[in-house]
């Protein structure tokens, strides 16, 4: 019974100390960054390319601004840092964030132009992920469709055509690889989709030939005179054409079998800084 009492004696000797501990100790709150110099350090390292530190600075500028407009300018640096660095599934990450936290801010039609851009620079090569692709063109038909008299949208329209050229070459590669293990029907469907839903891009008049190719080595001449005739209608001057030329009319010597070299330098990154 003593061994009890001692014990419940002594736990109220150490809450009394602790109860008066509590009235001399007032509890000091972390002292709050300067928001301003935290943003003016960031778009310092920003303007020499250390994206990792401005990155780091304009995140801290957000989480210490008390004014809205502020918070959301130091956001949009943070994610444009992160697309310096290429860090793009970072960058889109915190692009989804910005849009829920800061839905009213006046940067808003930029923050969507730079997810466009984004998922564009993602896209590589017709042999890749077809995902990015379609990512780039449902963004880029969201932004001209909600923004079309803005001065990204320029930019984006001719973005759009480039994806265009990238899709139907996705499938003209995927409809050769089908003709290479002879598998004609599937490598037909690929083709007839060049033709009917990306016949403004460069790929249509070598889809057409192929699809003059297959007939033809299937014994169905007639359908490959069809398209010999779309083929040279519309670009009667193209090396496509003499090639299926060659095929209907097998004495048929080439003039000019210069390969046509198609320039490739379009790609140009074109993003607004914000300051």
């Amino acid at each position: 019974m003593f061994k009890k009492i001692s014990i419940i004696v002594f736990y109220l000797i150490i809450f009394s100390a602790c109860s008066k501990n509590d009235k001399e100790i007032i509890y000091q709150p972390l002292e709050k960054n300067n928001p301003y110099e935290l943003y003016k350090e960031g778009l310092a390292a920003f303007e020499i390319n250390d994206f990792f530190f401005a990155n780091k600075k304009f995140s801290d500028a957000e989480l210490n601004f008390e004014q809205v407009e502020f918070a959301a300018k130091s956001a949009i640096m943070s994610i444009f840092s992160l697309y310096g660095l290429n860090f793009y599934e970072e960058a889109t990450e915190n692009l989804d964030r910005y849009f829920k936290t800061y839905p009213a801010d006046k940067n808003i039609i930029y923050a969507h132009f730079l997810q466009a851009v984004i998922y564009f620079e993602q896209i590589s090569d017709e042999k890749k992920d077809l995902k990015p692709l379609l990512q780039a063109e449902e963004k880029i038909n969201f932004f001209l469709e909600n923004y079309p008299n803005t001065e990204y949208a320029i930019d984006l329209k001719f973005k759009k055509d480039l994806i265009q050229n990238q899709i139907a070459a996705k499938e003209l590669y995927v409809a050769k690889y089908y003709i290479s293990i002879k598998k004609w029907i599937p490598a037909i469907q690929r083709l007839k989709i060049i033709i009917n839903k990306y016949d403004k891009t460069i790929f249509v008049e070598e889809a057409l030939h192929r699809l003059v190719e297959i007939h033809y080595h299937l014994g169905l001449e007639n359908e490959a005179k069809k398209y010999a005739n779309i083929l040279g209608y519309n670009y009667n001057s193209s090396q496509w054409f003499e090639q299926s030329y060659k095929i209907l009319n097998k004495n048929y010597e080439f003039t000019n079998n210069k390969v046509i070299k198609k320039d490739d330098s379009w790609y140009k990154k074109i993003i607004k800084k914000i300051r």
